[in-house]
């Protein structure tokens, strides 16, 4: 799904030029160790709130909500996410693109 891929994406070589310029070795260390993902999208929300969340999924929700659905259960065996909470909905989905993005930029 490349639903907002793009703006994902740019939200992702933003936050890795902050890393670089912070510290190039613990960014570089992040990469070594296969966090670099976690850093990005699991220590920080994508969105926060819920209007913002609704207004980010617009009229997508219910796709984006099939893909978390379909990515946690073949993953997990379950799916977590609470559905029904936006902002949730819209982290988990950046999370889950933050994997593919960050594997096609940086080849972990």
């Amino acid at each position: 799904m490349n639903f907002k891929k793009d703006e994902v994406t740019k939200y992702a070589l933003e936050k890795i030029q902050e890393l670089k310029d912070y510290d190039v070795k613990a960014y570089n260390q992040l990469v070594r160790d296969g966090d670099l993902h976690n850093e990005i999208f699991n220590l920080n929300y994508y969105i926060i709130g819920t209007y913002e969340a609704k207004q980010w999924l617009s009229d997508k929700a219910f796709d984006v909500i099939d893909y978390i659905k379909e990515y946690e259960q073949d993953n997990f065996g379950e799916v977590t996410t609470d559905l029904g909470n936006p902002e949730a909905v819209v982290n988990m989905y950046a999370y889950i693109l933050g994997e593919e993005i960050l594997y096609e930029v940086v080849k972990q």
